[in-house]
């Protein structure tokens, strides 16, 4: 007779573990230490820059001060976006859904929180009008290229605000994709159009507009790519973004503006603007409508 115990440890199922179900993940990204310091730092560069181009505009007549206060401009406005963006005030943040399929196991989520540094893009949309109105009239562009061009600059600067804010891929990257080809619009403006108008005035004008144009242009092109691993693809951290921007931001703005008006101020082609500009509106620059013989 077989003992019933035995028959039950022999008949019996082994049980098996059940499937381990993640919980859903959430992670930030948001700035840290050095981002933070790094926005300080820049903050201080662009006030300084700032203080010394307004400097530099009092030093020369107000006939040729047209540059300076056009280059002063750019850094006066990066400086408050800059402060924006260090005081946390010109920031947002995107909540990302990223969705994990499994075979044999319930779907899980990972909800990315990442800042996007909304001000940047302000600040953008400011300067690098600004910024082209300098190498347009270092050029002498025609007024129906400048505002081609001037324009494709905020369409660029405006699609990609909308492609940092928005989270569903596939639109974010149509934003990207727009803005890529508005910014080869401006391109052709400054390299074709710029390029072959420059060539009208003297070599030493012609040679500096093509060095700092093209130094414009190579800057301005590593910031999509910036865009793409930061923005875009979340690849690099919130940090690291900061800081490629905030190099970018100074190369782009007090250095370029520093060349262009030591260099400007020694060339024999140095602009010089009276009239309304210099002398305010005179008698002769008043606006008229109706004759001036009848009464009211």
């Amino acid at each position: 007779m077989m003992d019933p115990i035995e028959v039950m440890k022999k008949h019996a199922t082994v049980p098996t573990s059940l499937p381990t179900v993640l919980p859903d993940d959430i992670t930030y990204q948001k700035a840290g230490t050095n981002g933070t310091n790094a926005l300080w730092v820049v903050f201080v560069i662009m006030l300084v820059s700032s203080i010394a181009f307004y400097v530099m505009a009092f030093r020369v007549p107000v006939q040729k001060r047209l540059f300076h206060i056009l280059t002063a401009f750019i850094t006066t406005f990066a400086t408050i976006s800059y402060y924006g963006m260090a005081v946390k005030a010109g920031i947002t943040e995107n909540v990302i859904t990223v969705k994990h399929s499994q075979k044999h196991f319930p779907d899980t989520f990972t909800y990315i929180h990442r800042e996007v540094y909304w001000a940047r893009y302000v600040d953008w949309s400011l300067t690098t009008p600004l910024l082209l109105l300098d190498l347009a009239f270092l050029a002498g562009l025609s007024g129906a290229n400048i505002l081609v061009a001037v324009v494709a600059d905020v369409i660029m600067v405006l699609t990609g605000l909308f492609a940092a804010i928005t989270v569903d891929e596939s639109p974010k990257w149509g934003w990207y994709a727009m803005g890529c080809i508005a910014y080869l619009v401006v391109v052709y403006q400054l390299a074709v159009n710029g390029r072959g108008v420059v060539q009208s005035k003297d070599k030493k004008t012609a040679t500096f507009f093509i060095s700092i144009a093209s130094f414009t242009l190579i800057l301005w092109t590593v910031y999509p790519i910036i865009w793409g691993v930061a923005d875009g693809s979340r690849i690099a951290s919130v940090d690291a973004e900061i800081i490629a921007y905030a190099i970018l931001d100074i190369l782009a703005k007090p250095v370029f503006g520093f060349w262009l008006l030591f260099t400007h101020d020694s060339l024999s082609s140095s602009v010089s603007i009276d009239g309304f500009w210099a002398n305010g509106l005179g008698k002769e620059g008043t606006l008229t409508v109706g004759d001036d013989e009848d009464g009211a």
